[in-house]
């Protein structure tokens, strides 16, 4: 729970994860990061919309979501659907805002639907038993990857650095489903480096612009709102840090010990940076569902793992999902709590990586 030796966090972040590949089958499996075709996020038109309110309350635990039985009823989305979906609006640090129409080329509809794969477990509270949660004291950790590509948002969630100007959060940190949260209009992005005499600083940057789907303006309790989100602030400078590239998200069976990774600035640990990680319990098409342990705060981290790159023995690490937070979900008439995360899918990292680069030449593979 508390602060841990430099070789005690080696053991956990290097080895643990694949310890969980105890038997034949799993030390068989080809563990690589395979790229795939990335369908086309093509810009259509922009124009402009009326400036937001900025009057909503920040809201990091989300009620009435669909959830994981609600997930295996909803529709495989049609082409129409996606291209609605995948519109998006854009907020300047001025207070305007644009929506920009998109055509989706290459997508190919999954014919099985929102099905999902469950693992036995069901526990309950952010906490789930003891605290697996290890907060990162040491400068040499803290201001150097991957534990420097966490960054705090001034509406009090946390992001990942994508980019050298760019920032992946999620969309609920930003905007409640009606209207953008209060603070966003000046919203800042807090990063840690290390300074000159070799202690960790703090560096605030204002953010320039803010994109978030069109699916996401469905409202939180819509269909499938929860798929969407996430968002991409872009920095009005760049920082200097490495930050971690964009991964297609594997299924549970393609990750090492079916392990993931995420850090944060938990809310009851404040001014700390906390690491955890843990393994999947369920997934959906778009959704990880997990019992990471992790308080407000934490919500709009990147998740990641780490996998062998191509022909090489080295592994490297890529974001493959942005942590939502706590969820609580109505099913069968009755509260149920999990931790839920959106999974980059291919239509997803196109979106994201579309908004990085600002076209789509670099976007072909992921």
């Amino acid at each position: 729970r508390w602060g841990i030796p430099h070789h005690m966090l080696l053991l956990f972040i290097f080895f643990i994860p694949i310890l969980g590949l105890s038997n034949g089958t799993e030390t068989e499996q080809d563990f690589t990061w395979h790229l795939k075709k990335i369908p086309q996020i093509v810009r259509e038109r922009t124009f402009s919309l009326d400036s937001p309110k900025f009057e909503a309350n920040t809201k990091l635990e989300l009620n009435s979501v669909c959830g994981i039985e609600c997930q295996r009823k909803l529709p495989v989305p049609s082409l129409s659907d996606l291209k609605n979906l995948l519109s998006y609006e854009t907020v300047f640090e001025n207070g305007t805002r644009t929506l920009t129409e998109v055509n989706v080329l290459g997508a190919v509809p999954d014919p099985a639907g929102n099905t999902t794969t469950r693992r036995p477990s069901r526990k309950k509270r952010q906490i789930y038993g003891t605290d697996s949660r290890f907060s990162i004291y040491d400068k040499k950790f803290m201001t150097n990857f991957p534990f420097n590509t966490a960054v705090k948002i001034s509406t009090g969630c946390s992001g990942i650095l994508v980019s050298p100007k760019h920032v992946l959060t999620a969309a609920h940190c930003l905007h409640n489903g009606k209207d953008y949260v209060k603070g966003s209009k000046r919203l800042r992005v807090e990063s840690r480096r290390q300074s000159k005499d070799s202690t960790p600083s703090f560096q605030w940057t204002r953010v320039k612009s803010t994109h978030i789907p069109k699916g996401w303006f469905k409202g939180v309790s819509g269909d499938i709102a929860l798929d969407y989100d996430y968002a991409v602030l872009e920095l009005k400078r760049p920082h200097k840090r490495k930050y971690m590239e964009l991964g297609i998200s594997p299924t549970i069976k393609m990750m090492p010990g079916s392990m993931i990774h995420f850090s944060g600035f938990d809310n009851d640990r404040s001014g700390q940076l906390v690491y955890r990680f843990c393994s999947i319990s369920d997934e959906s098409n778009d959704l990880f569902y997990q019992y990471c342990d992790a308080e407000p705060g934490s919500t709009g981290s990147g998740i990641y793992l780490r996998l062998k790159e191509p022909n090489k023995k080295k592994w490297k690490r890529k974001i493959i999902a942005v942590y939502s937070g706590h969820q609580w979900v109505d099913i069968n008439g009755e509260q149920q709590d999990y931790n839920v995360a959106v999974r980059i899918t291919p239509l997803k990292y196109a979106q994201i990586c579309f908004w990085i680069h600002g076209n789509d030449e670099n976007c072909t593979l992921g």
